[in-house]
């Protein structure tokens, strides 16, 4: 089995450090470099649910894309929720790694994953990384459909592909309308619009969108928003980091087991819809989200409705 130290060196590879944002803190938050691994848990955040089930499950190492300490701290006593989560993690002899704006822009990367999660055929990076001079690392995706379908078909298949939250999907655009190129970008995406714009895309799927930026957006060009849950767009990275680490652990003869945590970290735990007699007397209004909790090629992943930016 190899050493903490080598499998944080094969992360270092998929993922350099140097190419997280300056702001970012990514990297192994704790863990002796000399411990041995065996099993890896792949999760989003690294929240007191999640070190609790990497005890439970007995892994040695926990990859969370969110970061821990993304500010900073003086303590790690206990008595606070990070500090908990630390000391959990270090009396059971399990590390902690954060790969996170490092991941955004790899390739492949956190928005490849959404894009394969529903079908969605890359022609390349949104915003290129200028030091990749193949062009395919970056943030965000520009995608295509096989085949155009309507903004509320699409809708459909994002609720129905992506893990199931309260939130649901949140759509900004006519329904009907037809869908042939999206831009995908997990996490939180309104700071993108400009380039998005310039990509000439009938939609736009990213997550933690604002009222300022998305009414705007929607006043400049006829771009449709589909609005998700910020975990449920980064989970599928969790799906295909562990399948990277897997290909390096069978070239290496590690026989190391990955596990992927379908613990639901998403801070919202509920959704309560609108009643009809504050919705009339408002104009056209109409609901077009798609129901929170539809389920479709994921039913590994919870289907109950039960987090740093990046």
């Amino acid at each position: 089995m190899p050493a903490l130290s080598e499998v944080i060196a094969a992360l270092d590879a998929l993922w350099p450090p140097e190419r997280a944002e300056q702001w970012d803190a990514v990297g192994t938050v704790c863990g002796d470099p000399d411990a041995e691994v065996t099993r890896v848990l792949f999760a989003v955040d690294p929240v007191q649910k999640v070190a609790d089930e990497a005890v439970k499950l007995g892994a040695d190492l926990v990859v969370t894309h969110h970061p821990l300490y993304l500010r900073g701290t003086t303590t790690v006593a206990a008595s606070t929720f990070k500090g908990r989560v630390v000391h959990t993690l270090i009396k059971n002899d399990v590390a902690l790694h954060v790969v996170h704006t490092n991941a955004d822009r790899a390739d492949p990367g956190v928005s490849d994953a959404l894009a394969g999660a529903l079908d969605l055929r890359i022609t390349g990076p949104l915003v290129p990384d200028p030091t990749d001079v193949e062009g395919r690392r970056g943030l965000g995706r520009i995608c295509e459909l096989d085949e155009p379908m309507t903004l509320e078909a699409f809708g459909e298949r994002v609720a129905a592909r992506l893990p199931a939250t309260a939130q649901g999907i949140r759509i900004a655009g006519d329904p009907a309308r037809t869908v042939r190129t999206v831009v995908v970008c997990g996490g939180s995406g309104d700071s993108l619009f400009d380039d998005v714009r310039r990509a000439g895309a009938d939609a736009y799927l990213t997550a933690d969108l604002r009222h300022h930026p998305a009414s705007e957006a929607q006043e400049q060009s006829p771009l449709a928003l589909l609005d998700a849950a910020h975990w449920a767009t980064e989970w599928p990275w969790t799906e295909q980091a562990a399948a990277q680490l897997d290909e390096i652990s069978d070239r290496h003869g590690w026989n190391l087991r990955t596990h992927i945590s379908r613990t639901v970290t998403d801070p919202w735990t509920a959704h309560a819809s609108s009643r009809p007699s504050l919705a009339s007397g408002m104009g056209n209004a109409t609901d077009t989200t798609p129901p929170a909790g539809a389920s479709g090629s994921r039913p590994d992943v919870p289907t109950h409705t039960p987090g740093a930016p990046s």
